[in-house]
This record gives C-alpha cells, structure tokens and sequence, in this order.
C-alpha cells in the first residue's frame, strides 16, 4: 500500500516521511486512530515505504546498513537511497511484496479467536485471511475482522500470550531481504497483561526493528507499552475528503455521497456502510421510536424494540449515528439558524427536535445514544438496550410531551 492510495492524512503521510528521511524515527510508533480514519492504511504504506528500495537502498540486508533511527549514528541520506521520496515506488521488488503482504521483514500481528477448545492461536495461523481482510476492507474495524474469521458467534477477538512469544521469536532473527524488520501491530489494546512479554524487546529491539502499533483507543493500550512509543495522532477525515473518496473510489452518487459524509464524523467505514444501507428509512424509524416513547405508549414500545432488534448490530449502530446527526443539526440550527448538514427534510425534523427538547436535554440524548453504540459494539442484548433507552428517552423529555411528528 502506498500513501497515494489512502484517504486524506496529508499532514500525518509528511511527518512520516520527515521523520524517517531525518532520522528522528523512534523504533516504536503508536498510530493513535478513530475506527475509519486510515490508521491501519497509513502503517502499512509507511511500512511499505521504509523497505522500498527506491527509497532505502537495494539489497541492505547483505550488509550492515545504515540506520533509520534518532538513537544511533546518523548516516548520510545517500548512503540509503535518494532520499526524500514523496511515497515508495510501488514497483521495486520489496513494494510488490509489501503491496501483497508477503514481504519477509514485515510482520503482523492482530487479534485472533479460538476455534477449538485448549487453542492457542497466532496470527500468522489466519495470515491468509488477513490478506484477504487488509485488501477488500482496510479501512474496516475489528468487528469486521472477527465477523470473517469467527466459527462461534460469541467470539471474542484476542492477542494472545503465544502470539507475543511469536513476535519476539521472529523479531530476534536477521532481516531476510531490506535490512530493516517491521513489526506491524493492529489493536494493541486487545493484548491485556499479556503485552508485558513485550516491554523488554521493544525498550531494547534489535538492530533495524520497527515497531508500528496501530490504535484506536489509547487508553486501553497498557501504559507501560505506550510510555515507551513515539505518538502519532491520526485525526479523523474531513468531511470533504469522504465526500471525495465515495465519488471517486466508491462510485457513489454526488447527492448521496454529499449526505453521508456528513453523517458519517469523519469515519470512511461508516460513510461505506451508509451508503450500503442508503434505502434504509432511517427517519421512518426515529419517528416511529420518539411517537412510541412520547406518545402511543407500552405496546407500541414494544412492537418498535421487537422491529429494531432484529435489525442487527451494523444497521442499530446506524440508525443511533443517524439519530446523534440530527440532535447535532437540531443544536446547530438552535444556536446559529443554520443546518449545513441537514438535507431534504431533516432541517424540518431538527425543527421538530427543538419543540421536544432543549439543548441540555438534546446533548443528554446524545450522550445515551453514544453509551448505546458502546454496549453494542460489545455484544449487548439489543431488545433489553432499546428497552432501557426508550425508559430514559422518556424521562430525559418528559416535560415536553407534545410531540408534533404527525
């Protein structure tokens, strides 16, 4: 994968460069990433980018080639390659390689799931559908990962002890081809007390290792494991470049790529999914859901709860998005009187949301519809969760009980 290939990020592909091509580069990089921001993309292609042999040199693992690091002796750029390359050549033999993820001095690790009982799996043990994975979804999220190498529902995605005995293992031996070994991690927050394995080779790694681990919730990532990496924010997209993306890469109609880019905050996955689920009627269905708790009462609750639980996680996930994006244009319109991201007759329904709730109430929904998409990308049970929504929904606007959504 080259920079070229990935969505935005202009700012974060030039530090990459310029710290590599300076050599300010620290032997562990944290990528810190929201899902759909290109994080994943960005490791790979900087990966791709550091043993492509335009860039570093040809054939360096035949000899002790010069550094890439802030720690150790800096070399002259000449001694590694041209230098200052505005991304890898894509055409060398390393970039083909790396492009197919099968270069010998790039690793990868990512949580994996048991399939049978007293398995200790790693990664290199669904290596083949992780290729598949990277290729047709690299801007997916573990969800999606799990989704595709799951045999039981309730699997749970985990980087193994096993899996951290693998990495030091491999890491340990000398580079086969580029000079340079690169370890690429994705979730280091799905290690637990297990990536303790890890602190010693990654205070001390090997000659020509680098480590890129790629997150997106640093807080869950042992501390001890980011105290000793090098910090890369990597900030979500612009809503213009989404834009840009679905039209250009995805195919997707101007007017719809324009309404789902603004939905989507910044995240590519969720704007691919929304387009997916484009014919969903998602205002039908926050109508139905607000007349139901305002209005119409127990049995109409429970009707609505039964028709959304059967949706399944991705499509709640959506309409919970959809409902946060027209709280926040409701706010917009209340406080400036204007809704650039309202179409068609969402700028009426935000209207509407304003005679039903005053902005600490809206900005109360919100927060309950965040904490719900939380406890459904963790395997809640849907029917009990819209139950206790549609209570709290109730109880959060109670004193505006006039609802004008005929």
């Amino acid at each position: 994968m080259q920079f070229s290939d990935i969505i935005g990020q202009q700012e974060v592909k030039e530090q990459l460069k310029d710290l590599l091509n300076h050599n300010r580069l620290s032997h562990a990089l944290l990528f810190i990433g929201k899902e759909g921001s290109g994080a994943l993309s960005l490791a790979l292609a900087f990966a791709q980018y550091v043993v492509c042999e335009k860039v570093n040199g040809k054939n360096t693992a035949a000899v002790a080639g010069p550094s890439l690091f802030a720690d150790e002796t800096p070399p002259l750029r000449q001694e590694r390659g041209q230098g200052g390359e505005a991304d890898s050549c894509g055409a060398c033999p390393a970039c083909q390689k790396a492009q197919q993820l099968v270069h010998p001095d790039i690793h990868f690790s990512y949580p994996t799931v048991t399939k049978k009982t007293g398995e200790k799996p790693i990664a290199t043990d669904f290596i083949t559908e992780w290729r598949e994975f990277v290729k047709l979804n690299p801007y997916g999220n573990l969800f999606d990962w799990i989704e595709m190498i799951k045999e039981k529902d309730n699997s749970q995605g985990k980087i193994t002890a096993r899996e951290c005995d693998e990495i030091i293992k491999k890491l340990s031996l000398k580079s086969f081809e580029s000079g340079y070994k690169v370890l690429v991690m994705w979730l280091p927050e799905e290690l637990d007390k297990e990536g303790n394995k890890l602190l010693k080779i990654i205070e001390e790694p090997p000659p020509n290792t680098l480590f890129i681990l790629v997150t997106e919730n640093e807080e869950l990532v042992l501390p001890t494991i980011v105290s000793r990496c090098q910090l890369i924010k990597i900030p979500a997209l612009e809503t213009k470049e989404i834009e840009e993306a679905l039209i250009s890469c995805n195919k997707t109609e101007t007017s719809i790529a324009s309404q789902v880019a603004s939905v989507s905050e910044g995240n590519y996955r969720e704007a691919l999914q929304l387009v997916q689920h484009a014919e969903e009627d998602w205002q039908f269905l926050l109508r139905e859901w607000l007349n139901a708790t305002l209005k119409t009462g127990p049995v109409a609750q429970t009707k609505w709860v039964e028709e959304i639980s059967r949706l399944g996680r991705e499509k709640q996930k959506q309409f919970l998005r959809y409902f946060n994006h027209l709280l926040e244009q409701a706010i917009l319109l209340r406080a400036t009187g204007n809704a650039p991201g309202a179409f068609g007759t969402e700028r009426d329904f935000a209207e509407r949301l304003n005679k039903i709730a005053g902005i600490e109430q809206q900005q109360a929904i919100i927060e309950e519809l965040d904490r719900a998409s939380y406890y459904i990308e963790r395997n809640a049970n849907g029917k009990m969760l819209f139950h206790a929504l549609t209570i709290k929904l109730y109880h959060i606007i109670q004193d505006k009980i006039v609802f004008l959504m005929d």
